[in-house]
C-alpha cells in the first residue's frame, strides 16, 4: 500500500502523480494535489459502498463505525450529523435498542411513507413502552414507542459514514499515512488528480487518463463495471473488510 508522500524514495502517492505527469511540486503545489487525492477518495467511497453495501469503512478510522446514545425517558426522536469524532455521517442501516434488562435487541425498519408503516411516529398516537420499529428522517431516527425509561448508551446505531482526509504534507517532508482502502486502488488515487491535471492543463495524455478513469469507476449507463466495484462487490457482505492490526476502542 502506497503511502502519501516518500519524497527521499519518490514512491508515494503523490510522488507517482508527479512522475507520471512530469511536472514538480512548483506545478502541482501540495494543497492541490492533496485537495484532488481527497476527491478521489471519496469518489472510490461512493463506488464502494454502493457496491459492497454499508459494511465497508474506511481502515484509518481508529473506532468500529458504531455510535451510541442515550436512551431518554419521553423522547422519540434521536438525531445523528456526525459520529463521535467528527466524521459526517452518510447512512444509518441498523438500530440496537437496551431493554431496561440490559439486553441490546434490533429494531425493525419501518417506512412512515408506506400505508400502516407510522407505527405512531407520526399519527398521534403517542405510545410509550419499549420500542419495537424505527424510521429514517433526515439525520435522524422515530421510535414507535416512545420509551418510558432511561438508559445510559442505550442505542446503539450502525452507520457508514465519510472516509478519512489526507492531510496537506510538507515540502520534502514525507507523510506515511495510507488510503485506508484496498491496496489494490492506490494506482486510483493518481489517476483521477492526474486527469483532472491534464484536463485543466488539456494534456496530450488526457484521453489515455480518461480511459483508465473508465476502467476503475465504469460507466453504469454503458453497463461497463469499473474496477472498483469489481473488487468491492466480490467480498462477503458478512465478512469485515477491514483487517486489523491496531487496538481499536470498543464501543
Amino acid at each position: 500500500m502506497l503511502q502519501l508522500y516518500a519524497p527521499t524514495t519518490k514512491s508515494g502517492i503523490i510522488d507517482k502523480i508527479y512522475s507520471d505527469l512530469g511536472i514538480t511540486v512548483d506545478d502541482f503545489p501540495l494543497a492541490d494535489i492533496t485537495r484532488e487525492i481527497n476527491l478521489a477518495k471519496t469518489n472510490l467511497l461512493t463506488i464502494a459502498l454502493k457496491a459492497n453495501g454499508w459494511i465497508f469503512d474506511d481502515s484509518n478510522h481508529t473506532d468500529y463505525p458504531i455510535i451510541k446514545t442515550n436512551i431518554v425517558s419521553g423522547q422519540r426522536d434521536y438525531s445523528f450529523t456526525t459520529d463521535e469524532n467528527g466524521y459526517f455521517i452518510l447512512d444509518i442501516y441498523r438500530v440496537m435498542v437496551c431493554g431496561e434488562d440490559g439486553i441490546y435487541y434490533d429494531l425493525e425498519l419501518t417506512d412512515q411513507k408506506l400505508k400502516g408503516g407510522a407505527m405512531g411516529m407520526v399519527n398521534g398516537q403517542e405510545l410509550t413502552g419499549k420500542p419495537s420499529k424505527y424510521n429514517k428522517l433526515g439525520n435522524g431516527i422515530f421510535l414507535d414507542a416512545i420509551p418510558d425509561y432511561n438508559y445510559t448508551s442505550g442505542i446503539k446505531i450502525f452507520i457508514n459514514r465519510e472516509s478519512t482526509q489526507f492531510s496537506t504534507p510538507t515540502v520534502n517532508v514525507a507523510d506515511t499515512t495510507k488510503s485506508g482502502f484496498d491496496a489494490r486502488l492506490d494506482e486510483y488515487l493518481c489517476v483521477r488528480p492526474e486527469a483532472y491535471y491534464a484536463n485543466l492543463h488539456n494534456l496530450k495524455s488526457l484521453t489515455f487518463l480518461n480511459n483508465e478513469l473508465l476502467k476503475y469507476e465504469g460507466d453504469e449507463d454503458r453497463g461497463i463495471t469499473g474496477k472498483i466495484e469489481s473488487i468491492y462487490s466480490k467480498r462477503d457482505k458478512d465478512v469485515p473488510t477491514q483487517i486489523i492490526t491496531k487496538y481499536r476502542s470498543s464501543r
